[in-house]
């Protein structure tokens, strides 16, 4: 082949491969994470450091995160479920190991929530955030009606419901549901005794026609508007929604109230798809929450609780007083993580779950 023709062969194959190299990986994280749990100004900010584009897409529930992966979904490069999401998910084979190598902020984390039962040596997953599902509520309405707001009776006994019927909005999700229940009863939210389960659904029954909706993902707004004055919700919602209403300017406060008998601490996990695309973006990003500032960013924005030790210098003193967020000693010990239920507990607690939807 002549020089001139070689070098236009050459000169045409690298403009080839280089328009095709975009196609086959795309500068693209795709972040599959819960509502609202994450700042914008956070994600612009990897976007600048990367040289990418991330795309997210958003589940309310852990049980639709475990739906929509065992029904084939793919595309997904970090995720970010719960503790006992995160057991099932490895059981499941769905979670492709860490390069721990790659993660050098690692050593932010508080080591209280490392090497856990489900994930020893975090090979597969690591702290994001923290939250706990408790009361949220309107300061204005609840005082005029004088109901209490420390206590799981306020959605669930008639008495309490009768005065904020229509008001009341609790959690789509069954596992935060019946945790709710077994602890306003006196039980574990890992209580998996059938007797047990079959009060807490009678309760929830009971209740159903007082509520104005299973909700996971509009509530915010609901409590931020007026239409609703108490919700059964996660902490770092109910501070959204107060920080909404002050920016509107509303009369209101929504505050948050932490039930007397105890609740759910939710961990929540970065963790890596087994098909994911982009695992070498994935294990940037991660890296990049594990950053103090990064993760006080979260906090100072969303009102997470946070495991990054690095992070604490850089959250707002205000924040770090809530209960709900940074618990206290004695607020710490009524709190419980969700374990892991085995096929045959899920399948009752699904049968159980459909009866309750299907209660009038």
């Amino acid at each position: 082949m002549k020089p001139r023709i070689l070098a236009r062969a050459l000169t045409a194959g690298l403009v080839a491969f280089a328009a095709a190299r975009p196609a086959a990986a795309a500068d693209k994280l795709h972040l599959y994470n819960w509502n609202n749990y994450i700042a914008p100004e956070t994600i612009k900010r990897f976007e600048a450091e990367c040289k990418c584009e991330v795309v997210q897409t958003y589940y309310s529930d852990n049980e639709e995160l475990l739906a929509k992966l065992a029904a084939g979904a793919k595309g997904y490069d970090v995720m970010v479920p719960t503790g006992g999401t995160v057991e099932a998910l490895i059981k499941g084979g769905q979670l492709q190991p860490l390069d721990l190598a790659k993660l050098p902020n690692l050593k932010n984390v508080d080591r209280v929530y490392l090497n856990t039962r489900w994930d020893p040596g975090n090979k597969y997953s690591v702290p994001y955030a923290m939250s706990t599902t408790i009361l949220g509520y309107n300061d204005q309405k609840m005082k005029e009606l004088g109901l209490p707001t420390d206590t799981w009776a306020v959605i669930f006994d008639p008495k309490y419901l009768e005065k904020v019927k229509g008001r009341v909005t609790v959690l789509d999700s069954q596992s935060e549901l019946f945790a709710a229940a077994l602890k306003y009863l006196g039980y574990s939210v890992n209580d998996v005794d059938e007797k047990h389960w079959r009060q807490a659904a009678d309760l929830i029954k009971k209740a159903k026609p007082y509520w104005a909706a299973f909700n996971a993902s509009s509530y915010i707004k609901e409590l931020t508007v007026g239409n609703i004055w108490l919700a059964h919700g996660y902490s770092n919602d109910i501070f959204q929604a107060d920080q909404d209403a002050q920016a509107a300017g509303r009369k209101f406060r929504i505050l948050q109230g932490m039930p007397k008998e105890g609740a759910v601490l939710a961990v929540d996990n970065m963790v890596i798809h087994k098909n994911a695309p982009r695992p070498d973006l994935a294990h940037k990003f991660i890296n990049f929450m594990l950053d103090g500032r990064n993760s006080a960013e979260l906090t100072n924005l969303i009102g997470s609780g946070n495991p990054n030790l690095d992070a604490s210098k850089y959250i707002k003193p205000e924040l770090k007083a809530l209960p709900a967020v940074f618990p206290p000693k004695e607020v710490a010990a009524t709190l419980e993580q969700l374990g892991e239920l085995t096929p045959a507990q899920r399948r009752l607690r699904n049968k159980l779950w459909t009866e309750i939807k299907a209660a009038r």
